[in-house]
């Protein structure tokens, strides 16, 4: 878990295909990117690649996105989604 309140924003460094770029998005946000991450065994920043390839909008708010897509897919029992499948 990220130290801190799950409202505070955090600006991380990632590796976006090859390229280092920097991210900002609240704790709460990072947390659940690192558990969607871990669920399907690949590392943050080969997901944020995967989010980055099929955004249509800022990074953050694409991961953001997903975060709620994965939230919402356990919370109904149904597989964690590919960034490509939203």
């Amino acid at each position: 878990m990220t130290n801190g309140p799950p409202d505070r924003m955090k600006k991380r460094s990632v590796v976006v295909a090859n390229h280092r770029t920097s991210v900002s998005l609240e704790n709460v946000f990072w947390d659940a990117l690192r558990d969607a991450a871990d669920a399907r065994t690949i590392s943050v920043n080969d997901l944020v690649t995967e989010i980055d390839k099929h955004r249509s909008n800022s990074l953050s708010g694409a991961i953001r996105l997903y975060v709620l897509a994965v939230a919402r897919a356990s919370a109904t029992g149904r597989a964690i989604p590919k960034a490509s499948q939203l």
